[in-house]
């Protein structure tokens, strides 16, 4: 079946099923142009056009697809010259995936799972990755992969918790000169604050499951980020550090332009 229709300002849609492809057609400076804006199957639709609307293309959250699906979305991604984006992928599927990516790199402390697209990238700015603790390490690596796979180039500070608060202080010149700041901690979740009290840009905390019985999960850090007296913190979920990265990735992108006009 094959339908279209007029969408106003020139523009219009065409429509294939079932393996279906969505395409947006338009005249634009009198030129005509074609851009492929979905691909949908029974098992996925994807979003071809999310890079343009959203500045970065979309992310595959893997747990719960099988094997096949995945590889067959990455698939999908390349054909559109898409830098392929996994996060929260076992080891058991990414050994599976590997040997199909030979360019294929997994991070599994992160989970993550990243196929360069081939296509030259400007670095799109700088950020940083601060983790209160070694146990914060899996939330800190999936934001800095995240981080990275936006074209960031990341500053990435470990193991400087509160509870040690020279060692922070000691990486403060390794601060100076980037457009935001990722804080990960568990626990109480007072690092935040404490690094938004030094700093003029934007601080993204993360609260991890880290901690004992009241840490409830990661809920307890949660609560007292979000009441950081800090004003430049700004808080994502419980161990969202793929959220944290790709909010710092937008934020890092968007200064460098500001910059450059």
């Amino acid at each position: 079946m094959r339908g279209s229709d007029w969408c106003g300002s020139d523009c219009l849609w065409f429509v294939d099923f079932p393996d279906r492809f969505i395409y947006n057609w338009g005249v634009c400076a009198g030129s005509h142009f074609s851009l492929l804006i979905s691909h949908s199957t029974v098992e996925f639709n994807l979003d071809m056009d999310r890079a343009r609307r959203c500045g970065f293309p979309e992310v595959v959250y893997a747990e719960g697809k099988p094997v096949p699906t995945l590889k067959n979305i990455f698939e999908k991604q390349i054909e559109q010259k898409i830098e392929v984006f996994a996060t929260r992928m076992d080891q058991a599927k990414a050994e599976q995936l590997l040997p199909c990516f030979p360019t294929a790199r997994y991070n599994p402390i992160a989970r993550t799972f990243r196929i360069p697209s081939g296509l030259p990238r400007e670095k799109t700015g700088k950020i940083a990755v601060v983790s209160a603790g070694t146990s914060d390490m899996p939330v800190a690596e999936e934001a800095k992969e995240t981080a990275e796979w936006t074209g960031a180039e990341v500053v990435y500070i470990q193991d400087v918790g509160v509870a040690g608060p020279h060692r922070f202080r000691e990486a403060l010149p390794l601060l100076e000169d980037v457009a935001v700041i990722i804080v990960v901690a568990g626990m109480e979740g007072a690092l935040p604050s404490v690094v938004g009290g030094y700093v003029s840009c934007p601080v993204i905390a993360v609260p991890t499951s880290v901690g004992y019985g009241a840490s409830f999960g990661g809920i307890a850090a949660l609560l007292g980020m979000l009441n950081s007296c800090a004003s430049n913190v700004t808080v994502v979920n419980i161990d969202a550090g793929f959220k944290a990265g790709y909010v710092a990735g937008l934020i890092a992108k968007n200064v460098r332009q500001m910059r450059n006009e």
